[in-house]
């Protein structure tokens, strides 16, 4: 399998309001850059469709590391939130409906494709990286305006 790294970040103008997402894909020496927005979402959304598309990317079976300052991307993974939202019924532990299924789903199915390990990286720190993952979705919001 090739390895592939992957750096995410989403961003809101306004929670809800105007949101992007970016995201790097690394492999060898190669480097991607991907971004998007909408008009009207939430950070939270961003950052799950920032890791979403970065796969999506991906054109056969990788072994994939995600680096993501969202501790609600990573610790649904890490933590086992999202095994026990899926056991309970897409529920939480306050049995509250779980935010956002639509898009934990399509990352449940990339996991069933990929080998992905799950990161934390401290946000707008000095992880180059994440930072231009900032960049990219801050600049994708941007394009809605104008």
């Amino acid at each position: 399998m090739k390895k592939v790294t992957i750096y995410t970040d989403g961003a809101c103008s306004g929670n809800p309001g105007p949101g992007g997402w970016g995201a790097i894909l690394l492999y060898k020496e190669m480097k991607k850059e991907l971004s998007g927005a909408e008009g009207k979402t939430t950070n939270n959304r961003m950052e799950l469709q920032a890791a979403i598309s970065a796969l999506d990317a991906l054109k056969e079976p990788c072994q994939v590391a995600i680096y993501t300052d969202s501790a609600y991307l990573c610790n649904a993974f890490c933590k086992g939130w999202l095994t026990r939202w899926q056991q309970n019924g897409w529920r939480t532990s306050n049995k509250a409906e779980v935010e956002n299924q639509d898009l934990w789903k399509l990352l449940v199915a990339h996991t069933r494709t990929h080998d992905i390990t799950w990161n934390k990286v401290k946000g707008h720190s000095d992880n180059v990286n994440n930072n231009r993952c900032d960049a990219l979705a801050r600049n994708a919001i941007q394009s809605l305006k104008t």
